[in-house]
């Protein structure tokens, strides 16, 4: 295996994981507050698609992205309103939050299919963004490397932070966080907002980066293992990191098979692998108790303020 052949999985197993974990991100810091958002995937399709019709109208990607953000914020604060403030069932509101954003960037993308997209310039100068070699450092989107930053801001944010703290005391004791005086709903809202920004940035790295282009689905249902890619790292961000690339390599791993000529692996099961992997993983974490310990104790339930 030639070093250049080695470069290549390298930076194909770190474009594939960037989205998961950004999108991941956002829902470990949701659920650590304790709410479960099932809504990911279609946060990270009305992201995708805001950040293609900005781009293209704009020509500016990072615009876009910013806008993918947004747009992916407010359509969480629709999830945050029915489950938070009227106590709606997270599971079913996640699930329809899903359906819509499917439904709504199909409709907004309609007139954009088969269009491109300029996509983003390397912050790093060209000889090494372009280098066999050196671009396994050099040669990624600025939001690869701002997905690395982020890991490291949750990561801090969780275990050094007195906001941390409290968005971890609400996580496991909403009632003895409210009786103290956190606001337990404001504190919510945001980790749900924050949630909703980090899904909509995972969605604009498909139109903007992976495939410049529009097409419904673009996701591929990407955002069902971010969730599950939450569970199997225990809500720790660290291992968040590790389970994302170790997702990449699952996912490339149909390119890899033909680019070493395994033909022996149909391609259809190379398809499903990641989806498989997803079904395997759970199955097994989820009879381990101290996997069901690591969960926030409030995670899904819902909160009333008492007097």
């Amino acid at each position: 295996m030639s070093p250049e052949f080695t470069v290549a999985v390298i930076v194909a197993i770190v474009t594939a994981a960037t989205p998961i974990l950004i999108a991941a991100l956002g829902e470990l810091v949701v659920e650590k507050s304790g709410v479960l958002n099932l809504g990911v995937e279609g946060m990270m399709l009305i992201g995708a698609v805001t950040a293609f019709v900005v781009s293209v109208t704009t020509g500016i990607p990072a615009l876009g992205a910013m806008a993918a953000m947004a747009a992916a914020a407010a359509s969480s604060l629709i999830f945050g309103y029915l489950t938070l403030t009227l106590t709606a069932n997270q599971v079913a509101t996640g699930l329809a939050l899903t359906i819509f954003g499917t439904g709504v960037s199909a409709l907004a993308g309609a007139s954009f299919v088969g269009i491109t997209t300029p996509g983003f310039t390397s912050i790093f100068p060209a000889a090494l963004a372009s280098d066999p070699l050196w671009r396994v450092l050099f040669g990624y989107s600025p939001i690869v490397y701002a997905s690395l930053l982020l890991t490291f801001g949750v990561w801090w944010f969780l275990k050094h932070s007195r906001a941390g703290l409290i968005l971890r005391a609400v996580g496991e004791n909403d009632a003895s966080a409210h009786s103290i005086g956190y606001p337990v709903l404001k504190v919510r809202y945001l980790a749900v907002l924050f949630g909703g920004a980090m899904a909509g940035l995972g969605g604009s790295f498909y139109s903007l980066v992976l495939t410049p282009m529009w097409a419904e689905r673009l996701t591929a249902g990407r955002g069902w293992i971010a969730i599950a890619l939450v569970v199997f790292a225990s809500w720790r961000p660290g291992r968040l990191l590790a389970g994302a690339y170790l997702f990449g390599a699952v996912i490339t791993l149909e390119l890899q098979a033909k680019a070493a000529g395994w033909s022996f692996l149909a391609p259809e099961f190379l398809t499903a692998l990641p989806y498989l992997a997803t079904i395997l993983v759970l199955a097994l974490i989820s009879g381990r108790t101290r996997t069901r310990s690591a969960a926030p104790a409030c995670l899904g339930k819902p909160f009333r303020a008492t007097a």
